[in-house]
Order: C-alpha cells, then sequence, then structure tokens
C-alpha cells in the first residue's frame, strides 16, 4: 500500500508541474506572437508588419493565451483538489472529484486539439511567408522582415511545445478519471459487476 500512496503524490507532483509548464509555454508563444512587429521602409513607404496581419497568427495567439488562462485555472483546481483529498473530504468529495475529472478530461483534450490545430494553421500561412508562391507571384516576405519572422517561428514552436503537453495532460486526465468505477454500479448503469454481462 505504500508504494501505491507514494505514486499519488508523484503522479500528482508531475501533474502540477506539466501543467505550470504547459502555462508558460503558451503564455509565450501568444506573447512572442503577439508582441512581434517590425517596421521596414519598402521604396519609399513605411511598412509594418503585426500578427494581424497573417490572420492565423491572430487565432493562433487567441487560442494560446486561452489554453494558458485554462491551465492556470485547471493547476488551482488540481491544487484545491489535494487539499480537500488530505482533509478527508469523503464519498461526496469523489463523487464530485469524478464529475470534475469528467469535465476536465474534455477540456484537457479540447484545448491540446485547439492549440495544435491553431499551430499548425499558423505554421501553413507563415510558411507561404518564408517560401512564397511563385504561381501567384507572392513574394518571400522572410527576406525583409527577419526579426518578425524570427519571433513568429520562436512563438510556434513555444505553441507545439505547449501542444505536446497538453495532449500528455489529456493522458493524466484519461488515468483520473477511468481508475475510478462508478461505485456498487457497473460502468454501464446496471447492478453488478461487468464480469456478470
Amino acid at each position: 500500500m505504500a508504494a501505491g500512496e507514494a505514486a499519488a503524490p508523484a503522479a500528482a507532483r508531475a501533474e502540477y508541474l506539466l501543467r505550470g509548464a504547459c502555462a508558460a509555454m503558451a503564455a509565450a508563444g501568444a506573447l512572442l506572437l503577439g508582441l512581434s512587429a517590425q517596421t521596414k521602409t519598402v521604396l519609399f513607404v513605411q511598412k509594418k508588419a503585426v500578427p494581424k496581419d497573417v490572420q492565423a497568427l491572430w487565432v493562433l495567439i487567441v487560442s494560446a493565451s486561452a489554453a494558458a488562462g485554462y491551465h492556470v485555472v485547471q493547476l488551482a483546481r488540481c491544487l484545491y483538489t489535494a487539499r480537500l483529498a488530505t482533509a478527508g473530504a469523503g464519498a461526496g468529495g469523489r463523487r464530485l472529484s469524478r464529475g470534475i475529472a469528467c469535465v476536465s478530461f474534455l477540456l484537457d483534450k479540447g484545448s491540446a486539439y485547439m492549440v495544435f490545430a491553431t499551430t499548425v494553421a499558423a505554421l501553413q500561412a507563415c510558411f507561404v511567408g518564408l517560401i512564397g508562391v511563385d504561381a501567384l507571384q507572392w513574394s518571400k516576405l522572410c527576406n525583409i522582415y527577419t526579426r518578425f519572422c524570427e519571433q513568429a517561428a520562436a512563438g510556434m514552436v513555444c505553441s507545439m511545445l505547449a501542444a505536446v503537453g497538453m495532449a500528455v495532460l489529456s493522458a493524466f486526465s484519461a488515468r483520473e478519471l477511468f481508475r475510478r468505477p462508478v461505485g456498487a454500479l457497473g460502468w454501464n448503469g446496471s447492478q453488478g459487476s461487468s464480469r456478470d454481462l
């Protein structure tokens, strides 16, 4: 029993660290992208490159900042749940905890998918600026706006790392949800165990 009790705090600690890292990486990605801007003079006209010029970057900024906020709230929830567990909440705490685990699982998967999808979309849109499209006569923009492109690349790397971390967190949430049976009822809601079916 001591090994199981030691594994639970280690898993909880790993989840705390991973949630904090995901929140930090998503926030760093959103800040790097949101604060990147560069002004250049092109043919006697000053042009400013900002993330709103590429709509996929703007969507990535919004989704990464929403995911960072979500993971900060989830980190607070994890700490609160751990405090409830040490205070001995009883059966009501387990039932509440199972409901929270179900919602947490769904939201963790949703945030991982959202950040991954918007990062890949922004990456695809930025490749056009990096290599250009000769058939459409779109020139390479990263030759002109080098600092802006470097900051955008760093923001997308941070967002992709956050998305990978969120996918791992989904596994933590799934483990937390599915390790708790519904009590005396089977998984399908009938009386008895699943062996009797």
